[in-house]
């Protein structure tokens, strides 16, 4: 097990459907059956939109692994949001990559 826990945010897109449905839906069962901790969220863009603050918390809690979109685009939610994101903070593109490559990397 590696030294320093990530903690694993999952974000489900469901407003703008641009995430292909397949690819959200076996990232999130097999996270689930995978049975680790990870927060999920509906829709990262509108969070943003309402600068919710449970994206301060989430940019603050240390090792970051996010299950998303573009990443320059969670990036610019966060810094939108007036939480940018640490650097170490890894974005995984369910709009891009496949869902094990997704899954791989996060429980990697």
């Amino acid at each position: 097990m590696s030294e320093t826990t990530s903690t694993l945010l999952y974000c489900r897109c469901a407003y703008a459907q641009v995430v292909p449905s397949g690819v959200k839906n076996e990232v999130l069962q097999r996270l689930c059956d995978a049975g680790v901790s990870f927060e999920t969220v509906s829709d990262l863009c509108e969070m943003a939109a309402h600068r919710d603050p449970r994206l301060k918390s989430i940019a603050q809690c240390g090792k970051l692994k996010i299950a998303a979109c573009y990443p320059r685009a969670v990036k610019g939610l966060f810094q939108q949001a007036g939480s940018p994101l640490p650097e170490d903070t890894e974005i995984l593109n369910m709009r891009s990559q496949t869902a094990t490559e997704i899954v791989e990397s996060m429980l990697g």
